[in-house]
């Protein structure tokens, strides 16, 4: 057997295949929809997976503000910021973000899912949620998928 002939292909930049996606979150649970996102984003689901490169794909995630959370999540959970001022701390439960600011909930599930270096920067920069139904984006054509096939 020629041993050879079995290399790994490594992408990089110039060879990825990067494409458009729009995800639905209409009442998905945030850690399940949070972490395929993740997964899209990494590029995981394809067969070419490269752990230093940006493989992944531009998820664009629209209906944030349908998402649905599991058990009392909704008024047990906790988002705390600090605004760098001395007892800046705010914390905010997911009903009151919900409200005020939808994307935040989908937006902080999914970076502290990206690695927390510059490639995990510049993947988050691949992810455009927003509000509503309606996205800036048909211009790059993206095709809609459903998330319960990505794995």
């Amino acid at each position: 057997m020629d041993t050879l002939s079995y290399k790994t292909q490594y992408l990089n930049k110039a060879t990825v295949k990067k494409e458009w996606v729009v995800v639905d979150a209409t009442n998905q649970p945030v850690g399940r929809i949070s972490s395929r996102i993740a997964l899209l984003l990494r590029g995981k689901n394809k067969p070419g997976y490269t752990p230093h490169v940006d493989c992944g794909d531009n998820v664009i995630v629209i209906n944030a503000e349908k998402i649905r959370f599991t058990g009392n999540k909704l008024q047990d959970k906790v988002y705390t910021h600090h605004t760098h001022y001395p007892g800046g701390r705010r914390t905010a439960s997911p009903a009151q973000l919900l409200d005020r600011k939808p994307i935040a909930i989908i937006e902080t599930a999914v970076k502290g899912m990206l690695p927390k270096n510059r490639l995990g920067d510049r993947l988050y920069r691949n992810l455009h949620v927003y509000a509503g139904s309606v996205h800036e984006h048909e211009a790059q054509q993206p095709k809609e998928i459903n998330l319960n096939s990505v794995r």
